[in-house]
């Protein structure tokens, strides 16, 4: 066994398995860079796109709470005023955020295989503890997050001073002019702003989501141990297996148990086929194929044989040929007359006290399958 079989080193990649099994858990492809840029990308299209709906409706709403008339003193209802400012700008509001969070599940629910993880809004211990903190800030993580933090800032504030001295000269001429045309050159800026951050922060996601990758393959790496152990949840432990086996071989058994019965012989493969025949001239003009199976039925079959003190002779090819061609309750090919009729005479001999060499089988060409059921001339007993 190999040292790092021995220390449980974790050196394979995780199968597709575990892979499912951890997303399950919670543990899915995350990028908050990814989630960040999609957020403030779509914010700033529907910014662009419903500006003026939402400066129409904050327009409105200041309007409606500047204008006082002798009805409204009369009957002053700040109550219904607030409602009704309220119900003018929430609709733009909360479409923009519903667009906004929309944008942020998507982008993470696209990478991570397309789960909603409830786990994860579960609350856990470790987020409370004081160490597990300071672990997560000064461990490799901490230092990567850090890391991201700095180049974060480094570019989005080039991006912003680039910005800045871009458009210095309408940002110091707003206060001069018509109003709404000022309103209009600020939006029009801000929207820029937004695009330009959302750009710096696409190249921040395009590093970060690899970097998470590879951190999740790295966590999800398995050792020796944990493939074995995987291998037999998934495909049962071997006494679970032969007990299966087991099982079918009995139903099997009692299935059989009356075509064995009527049986003269078995010819085997000598464990994959096994093939009961009989010969009764009564009944018909050539032997007759009363039983057939492979796998498990084919152990079955053997195990009836020697219960029942049949003749089991292991002829492959001639195994094969019978089972390939010749359905259950049927005469065999005629092609198969000769060899068969070769081990049925072998056979009476056995029963009358004899002890002859067993018989050469030759079976036509033709008639040779492998274990496949595909044509095999090269097949030879």
């Amino acid at each position: 066994m190999s040292d790092n079989e021995q220390s449980g080193e974790k050196t394979f990649a995780p199968t597709d398995k575990r892979k499912r099994d951890a997303a399950q858990n919670g543990d899915v492809l995350r990028s908050r860079e990814l989630a960040t840029a999609a957020a403030v990308l779509v914010g700033a299209a529907w910014l662009m796109a419903a500006g003026p709906w939402m400066l129409g409706a904050l327009i409105q709403s200041l309007r409606a709470a500047f204008i006082w008339d002798q009805a409204t003193i009369a009957n002053f209802a700040p109550g219904q005023a607030m409602q009704m400012a309220l119900w003018t700008v929430l609709p733009p509001v909360v479409l923009l955020g519903g667009a906004v969070i929309t944008s942020s599940l998507v982008s993470q629910m696209g990478f991570g295989t397309g789960l909603w993880v409830g786990k994860n809004l579960a609350p856990k211990a470790s987020r409370l503890n004081p160490l597990s903190g300071l672990k997560r800030m000064f461990g490799p993580n901490g230092l990567i997050e850090m890391a991201k933090g700095i180049t974060k800032v480094i570019l989005l504030g080039a991006i912003a001073f680039v910005w800045a001295r871009a458009n210095a000269g309408i940002l110091f001429a707003m206060g001069r002019g018509n109003l709404a045309e000022k309103l209009d050159i600020g939006w029009n800026a801000l929207i820029t702003l937004l695009f330009a951050l959302g750009a710096g922060l696409v190249i921040i996601a395009m590093i970060d989501v690899p970097v998470q990758w590879m951190r999740r393959m790295k966590r999800l790496k398995m050792s020796h141990k944990d493939m074995r152990d995987e291998q037999k949840d998934t495909d049962g432990s071997p006494e679970r297996k032969a007990a299966m086996r087991d099982r079918q071989r009995k139903l099997a058994m009692g299935a059989l148990a009356p075509a064995m019965r009527e049986a003269q012989f078995v010819i085997t493969n000598p464990t994959h086929f096994s093939v009961a025949l009989a010969y009764d001239p009564a009944k018909a003009h050539a032997p007759i194929v009363l039983a057939k199976g492979r796998g498990e039925k084919a152990l079955a079959m053997r195990e009836l044989a020697a219960d029942l003190a049949l003749p089991v002779l292991e002829y492959p090819t001639l195994a094969r040929s019978v089972y390939f061609t010749t359905r259950e309750r049927q005469v065999i090919r005629e092609e198969l007359y000769i060899a068969v009729a070769a081990v049925l005479a072998f056979v009476l001999s056995l029963k009358r006290g004899e002890n002859p060499p067993p018989p050469h089988i030759a079976v036509p060409t033709q008639l040779c399958f492998d274990v496949n059921g595909c044509p095999d001339p090269g097949a030879a007993n």
